[in-house]
């Protein structure tokens, strides 16, 4: 499997894409550095701490579990977990490894951006999810109750370990939550994955080895390659927010307890491929093709009780909003993409209310 390289121009790191991977996570962690801390969830640390345990064997770590789920990405999580590091001596030196899914990546890089000031970070995503999208790319961030990663920084890591073997243990439902954000993927920048996405549904779900292997390579390629381009979405990597615009006000709506992540991007594309319809963007035939390999990774959670009014106050309040305004990312065609703030309201309530 191949390793990949992202490349700010201030910092450069490897993307690591291979079958027990884990093993070889002390490798990447320099040799003058202090105390590990490991950042995971209960579940993930059951099942795959062992690998973890054996490839840092050796090196003074420590272990910090904390309750999973986007209700508890909070910033109380982030001084909770701060005190257990200096109870168990971290200092400057330390180095963090978020061990687990998009929550602990977010919140394991956070941590590691504000204690002391920023402390190094490994990143090593075992979720589907996580693998092709929160684990790469450097962006750590809490809730808020007002709406999702509010507050946050940038904050590259030193690595990301990627284990697609993994996979093998991850809940139905978690994997196909995971498979939205491949699909966006294809959507937006690759169509040769989009059309595998369409062509080997029975595989895909299957979890067919050289198919999961396939989804998360390409996947992590595009993530590098944008992130390589434009680190703090300043431009190109805004491209990546295809579906999320709409999915994360859905899951600020619904208290961050109905939805995953990924289910909420789901939908959240379906109501981006209607905008790009209405906006003139595609016909609709291809919108039709797009949004049904979207749906045939389905079911998605009831959308009862969310209203077109109260999904569009959430979008003024998202950190994309800019003084208002709403940056959208409209598909042009199987691959390719167009992001504007010019969208007549009437148009953004048809494609929310196409979803409800």
């Amino acid at each position: 499997m191949p390793t990949f390289t992202v490349d700010t121009g201030a910092q450069q790191y490897p993307v690591l894409v291979e079958r027990g991977a884990l093993a070889r996570l002390g490798a990447f962690i320099p040799p003058k550095r202090g105390v590990v801390f490991v950042v995971s969830e209960e579940g993930i640390w059951r099942m795959h701490g062992a690998a973890v345990e054996q490839a840092l064997a050796g090196r003074p770590w420590r272990l910090i579990l904390f309750p999973g789920g986007e209700e508890n990405k909070r910033l109380a999580q982030i001084e909770a977990m701060a005190e257990q590091m200096v109870e168990g001596g971290g200092d400057r030196s330390s180095l963090v490894i978020a061990f687990g899914g998009g929550v602990v990546n977010d919140l394991g890089g956070f941590l590691a951006a504000v204690f002391m000031r920023g402390v190094p970070v490994i990143q090593a995503p075992t979720t589907l999810l996580a693998q092709v999208d929160a684990g790469v790319g450097g962006k750590t961030g809490a809730n808020l109750r007002a709406g999702k990663n509010l507050v946050g920084a940038f904050h590259q890591p030193l690595a990301v370990i990627t284990d697609p073997g993994v996979l093998a243990t991850l809940p139905e439902r978690e994997y196909r939550a995971g498979l939205f954000e491949v699909i966006k993927h294809g959507i937006i920048r690759s169509e040769p994955l989009f059309r595998l996405m369409q062509q080997r549904r029975e595989a895909v779900l299957a979890r067919e080895p050289d198919v999961v292997e396939q989804m998360v390579a390409e996947s992590v390629r595009i993530k590098c390659e944008v992130v390589s381009q434009d680190e703090k979405e300043s431009g190109l990597r805004r491209i990546l927010n295809f579906g999320h615009t709409v999915g994360h006000a859905i899951e600020a709506e619904t208290g961050y307890s109905r939805f995953l992540h990924g289910e909420a991007v789901g939908l959240g594309m379906l109501a981006a491929l209607r905008l790009s319809e209405l906006a003139g963007r595609i016909p609709a035939p291809l919108r039709e093709e797009m949004a049904a390999v979207v749906r045939a990774y389905g079911p998605f959670p009831s959308t009862d009780g969310l209203t077109v009014d109260g999904l569009l106050a959430r979008l003024r309040k998202d950190k994309k909003a800019i003084q208002g305004a709403v940056h959208w990312v409209l598909a042009t065609g199987i691959g390719s993409t167009e992001v504007t703030a010019d969208i007549a309201e009437d148009l953004v309530r048809h494609a929310v209310a196409s979803i409800l």
